[in-house]
């Protein structure tokens, strides 16, 4: 029998049109996306269906459509198909945001608190920094290590002023993000060059997330998560931080709150979960992205990527 893990997708993976067919298909989802939208005060699902790009892709939006199109998945799956998580997951995981959608679909979080806590650390995210002074960009071609390396010698400018710039997603397959001030990550760009990196580029995104500057997103988290307490998961979380299992509620508020500012490491993560027999990934949400990610670290595992009316129905045959 195959041993699944359910992994949820982070930012990047949204589309225009995200969970539209599951809403005309299914009441379930619908009310998913009806209590994302009250609780938010905002005709999210709306913007989901609809567009425009140009909003949908505004940090403070993605988090909670993200994590709504993936509940609504799991929603379906359980009212269609009586499916129980803790029943045919080993663990969950998901890629920095999708961490609340992991959580949420293993019960430390409602669909309300998730969606709230992910409104309140897009804004933050987005507030941390102000537009301009921070980039990212994708190595393609460089393990952690030379990332690591690339990233020491860019943080220094020619005036000797020291500048942040450090790995953000260890997504494996050769593939790291660096996040930082925009001076330090175009250096590194630049560094790169030298290093054998087959390409570097600069990522169009709002904000350097996942390093040093994200510090005062992570106090506001903090702050949040105080309030809104996870509670013991169902199914155990591989989390970003620590690329190992959490179940302690005390250990996964710590663990969200450093996830802000530190590297998320995907590649550590997926061999973590493969070390504990995983050897079925399956994706709940938007996109194809993380399936194929999980093929590029490990090329035996099953993959599936469920986000759609089809690929509800099959999964259900194949559980």
């Amino acid at each position: 029998m195959p041993v699944h893990a359910f992994i949820f997708p982070g930012q990047g993976s949204q589309a225009v049109g995200m969970g539209r067919d599951l809403a005309a298909a299914f009441g379930a989802a619908r009310e998913v996306f009806g209590e994302v939208d009250e609780t938010l005060k905002q005709k999210l699902s709306k913007l989901m269906f609809e567009g425009p790009a140009e909003e949908l892709t505004l940090t403070e939006n993605t988090q909670p459509a993200l994590m709504a199109h993936s509940l609504a998945v799991l929603r379906v799956l359980e009212t269609e198909g009586g499916f129980v998580l803790a029943d045919k997951a080993v663990v969950v995981a998901g890629h920095s945001l999708g961490e609340y959608s992991a959580l949420a679909a293993a019960g430390s979080f409602s669909v309300a608190q998730a969606a709230r806590l992910l409104r309140l650390r897009g804004q933050a995210m987005q507030k941390a920094v102000p537009p301009g002074e921070g980039a990212m960009a994708a190595l393609l071609g460089a393990d952690l290590e030379l990332a690591k390396e690339i990233c020491a010698a860019a943080a220094v400018s020619p005036d000797g002023k020291r500048d942040v710039v450090e790995p953000a997603n260890d997504n494996g397959g050769g593939q790291v993000v660096i996040s930082g001030a925009k001076a330090a990550v175009e250096r590194a760009i630049e560094v790169s060059r030298t290093k054998g990196v087959k390409r570097a580029l600069l990522l169009p995104v709002s904000a350097p997330f996942h390093c040093a500057l994200m510090a005062p997103a992570a106090d506001a988290m903090q702050a949040a998560l105080e309030e809104s307490r996870p509670v013991a998961p169902m199914v155990p979380l591989v989390a970003n931080v620590s690329a190992a299992k959490a179940t302690d509620p005390d250990e996964i508020a710590r663990l969200l709150v450093a996830q802000v500012t530190a590297t998320v490491r995907w590649r550590e993560s997926v061999l973590a979960m493969i070390g504990l027999g995983v050897d079925s990934f399956i994706e709940l949400g938007a996109g194809k992205v993380l399936a194929g990610l999980v093929k590029r670290i490990a090329p035996d595992a099953a993959t599936a990527s469920v986000g759609s009316p089809a690929e509800i129905e099959q999964l259900l045959k194949t559980l």
